[in-house]
């Protein structure tokens, strides 16, 4: 794995509409929920209405407490598609806007079983050198190069900052 360099970026706010649970890194391992919860997402892609795209967006929301560890806490996670309004959310899907506001990325290379270690980079070493805190939200940005068991897979990661 190797790390670009992390840069910011403002991003206007969208939608996101697909599979939401809750769950703990552990749990979503163990269960398989991530790839279950694409796997549906793609057989059920005629039913995202105004989709904008054909990339598929993680988004995470966490709760803001100190002593958060996504290996234990629950946290939400959402795997859908961008859609151009939160209309007609389809039965059994849930919706969430991704607000506008500045967002450092990182694009991780690598692994996805390896993530992990892109997260540790703008979670850890590049918030505690710059004067930012995260917003309690991050997302992914799965596209072309999105080959989760290969070598040459690439993420790009974005976290909210306040």
């Amino acid at each position: 794995m190797s790390l670009v360099d992390a840069k910011i970026v403002t991003i206007e706010p969208f939608v996101v509409v697909g599979y939401q649970y809750q769950a703990n890194l552990k749990e979503i391992e163990e269960k398989g929920l991530g790839k279950k919860s694409l796997k549906r997402l793609k057989e059920n892609i005629s039913l995202v209405k105004n989709k904008k795209g054909d990339e598929v967006y993680l988004v995470q929301i966490y709760e803001m407490k100190p002593d958060f560890n996504p290996n234990v806490d629950r946290f939400t996670q959402l795997i859908g598609y961008k859609v151009l309004k939160a209309e007609d959310v389809p039965q059994g899907m849930s919706n969430h806007i991704v607000k506008g506001k500045k967002y450092v990325t990182a694009t991780h290379k690598g692994l996805e079983s390896e993530i992990h270690q892109t997260y540790d980079y703008l979670y850890g070493k590049w918030l505690n050198e710059n004067p930012y805190n995260p917003l309690g939200y991050d997302f992914e940005v799965w596209d072309e190069r999105y080959k989760p068991e290969e070598k040459n897979n690439e993420i790009d990661v974005y976290v909210a900052l306040k």
